[in-house]
């Protein structure tokens, strides 16, 4: 039983977590209405199961990026309050890395619902 005790608290955490996040950071809370967005479009154009494969990746992606841009930014925020040239370029860094995803997702999703549009 503590094994099942263990994995309903991990759950429980991992539900605060995401709760926080939808909540309380403005950035996440735009990525997952354009994800919501993006779900309604597939669901409206009847796309195909690999397209919702590649749907929900590149969104998940997005959404895991930029929550880890978060948790980094919170930790050099806690590390060091002011200003520190090396901390910008580490938030810089991150924040880059959720350009990456979002620059994928992109491509990915307009490859997809071009042939719906045009």
């Amino acid at each position: 039983m503590t094994f099942i005790k263990g994995r309903i608290r991990s759950l429980y955490y991992v539900l605060v977590g995401v709760w926080h996040l939808v909540c309380k950071e403005p950035p996440i809370l735009v990525h997952t209405s354009v994800t919501l967005f993006f779900f309604f479009l597939g669901f409206y154009f009847e796309i195909s199961r690999t397209e919702w494969m590649i749907q929900v990746l590149a969104c998940g992606i997005v959404l895991t990026v930029e929550s880890l841009n978060t948790a980094i930014e919170k930790i050099c925020d806690f590390i060091h309050p002011d200003y520190h040239k090396k901390i910008g370029t580490i938030k810089d860094i991150s924040a880059g890395a959720v350009g990456f995803a979002v620059g994928a997702a992109t491509i990915a999703l307009a490859i997809l619902y071009y042939p719906y549009f045009f």
